[in-house]
C-alpha cells in the first residue's frame, strides 16, 4: 500500500462527486420519498435520527473519503491486470467489480434481513453503483 502514489486531488473530486450524486439520488423529487417510506419512516421523522446533523454529514464525508482512498489503491492494482492498463475504462470496471462483489451482496443480505425488500436495496445500491463507477473513472483517468 503506497499512500504517496494516491492522487489526493482526484480523491477530493470523488468525495465531491459522491456528495453531488447523493444529493441528486436522494432528492425529494427522485428516490428519497420512496426510500424514506420503504425504511419505515414517516413525514414526522427527521433524517439523521434527530441527532446531530453535523455528525451525520461529517461521518458521511469521512465514509466517502475512505471509499475514495480505498478505490485509489484498487484502481491501479486491478487496472494493471487489465488489457490496456490503468485508464478511465479500467477504473470504471474496477468500480463496477468492487460494487458487484462487495457492496451489492452485502446490502442485499442487510436489506432482506431488515425486511426492507428489493426496492430499497435497489435504491441504496444504485447510488453506490453510480459512485463506485464514477470514482473508478475519475481515479483511472486522472493519473
Amino acid at each position: 500500500m503506497n499512500l504517496i502514489s494516491i492522487n489526493w486531488l482526484a480523491v477530493i473530486a470523488c468525495v465531491l462527486v459522491s456528495m453531488i450524486s447523493g444529493s441528486l439520488w436522494y432528492n425529494p423529487k427522485t428516490f428519497f420519498p420512496t426510500w424514506w417510506k420503504g425504511i419505515g419512516k414517516t413525514d414526522k421523522d427527521i433524517p439523521g435520527g434527530g441527532g446531530s446533523m453535523a455528525m451525520t454529514w461529517g461521518l458521511t464525508l469521512l465514509a466517502s473519503f475512505g471509499q475514495a482512498v480505498a478505490m485509489a489503491l484498487m484502481v491501479p492494482a486491478m487496472g494493471s491486470l487489465m488489457t490496456g492498463g490503468v485508464s478511465a475504462i479500467s477504473g470504471a470496471g474496477t468500480g463496477f467489480m468492487l460494487w458487484l462483489g462487495f457492496i451489492a451482496p452485502t446490502y442485499l443480505v442487510n436489506k432482506l434481513f431488515a425486511g426492507h425488500g428489493l426496492k430499497i436495496w435497489a435504491i441504496e445500491v444504485g447510488n453506490h453503483l453510480v459512485n463506485f463507477v464514477l470514482f473508478g473513472l475519475i481515479l483511472g483517468a486522472w493519473r
